[in-house]
């Protein structure tokens, strides 16, 4: 009968040992975390999206009038016809320009580019030296700036004469010329505020297509009237052409009509 409580203390140690272990197996269980997308190997990491660009929708532009606009200068409002010369100041052209200007003892209007007056800032210094009027042609000679909003006109217009007065500090500019013709009523009234009259013209020989001296002589002598406002370049390419007609042309027109900036 003695075996019995040997075996009986036998299963017990062997009931016991296996409690142990399953409680152990249960503990670690419920510490281990449970895997989360940072700790899991396996799991595909969630990509963060990129940002994406904000651009603004850029302003649409009014119309092109089908007429000019009120308050545009197209005459000289006396019988002394009125010379001017657009998109310079060219290193070029320019100083060939003033050479024949001086040597005929006449005073001519220069509408200036921005862009050219930050270039050649001397060129503008000698165009007021020797008596002649500024016009401000924009910065960039932009043909949609009078269609742009107002703040843009107005921002154009400032700059460039910011870039005069830097060459030429109290340069008077007191005309603007809307590059291409291409005016609107907002830019007509920007440039009013900003202390400039609108600068026209009477008379286009169409000398930025390159036609010949004598083909330009011409049609300016065909088109000129007393107070007549002439158009021509001395800027914006190879104004060859222009300057030879130049020669002969102001001396006709100031025997015929005298030749004067407009006021």
């Amino acid at each position: 009968m003695r075996p019995r409580p040997v075996l009986a203390v036998a299963l017990a140690l062997v009931l016991l040992l296996v409690g142990c272990g399953e409680q152990q197996r249960t503990s670690r269980q419920v510490a281990a975390p449970a895997p989360t997308a940072s700790t899991d190997p396996s799991a595909a990491p969630t990509p963060t999206p990129a940002p994406r660009p904000t651009t603004r929708p850029k302003p649409r532009l009014r119309p092109t009038p089908k007429t000019l606009p009120a308050g545009l200068r197209r005459a000289t409002g006396v019988r002394a016809v009125a010379l001017t010369f657009d998109d310079g100041p060219d290193p070029t052209w320019t100083p060939k320009v003033l050479d024949q200007l001086r040597a005929a003892k006449v005073k001519a209007t220069f509408c200036v580019v921005g862009t050219q007056v930050r270039k050649h800032p001397q060129l503008v210094a000698r165009i007021v030296r020797e008596g002649h009027q500024l016009c401000n042609h924009s910065w960039r000679h932009d043909f949609d700036l009078g269609r742009r909003p107002a703040a843009e006109i107005r921002a154009d217009l400032t700059r460039t004469n910011q870039a005069i007065r830097a060459a030429v500090p109290g340069a008077k500019v007191p005309f603007f010329r809307q590059p291409g013709g291409r005016w609107t009523p907002e830019v007509v009234a920007v440039a009013r505020q900003l202390g400039m009259r609108s600068l026209h013209w009477s008379v286009d020989p169409q000398d930025w297509a390159k036609p010949t001296a004598p083909v330009l002589t011409k049609r300016i002598q065909a088109g000129v009237r007393p107070g007549a406002i002439v158009l021509m370049h001395d800027g914006g390419g190879d104004r060859s052409r222009t300057l030879a007609a130049c020669g002969h042309l102001i001396a006709d027109l100031k025997r015929r009509f005298g030749i004067a900036p407009p006021r």
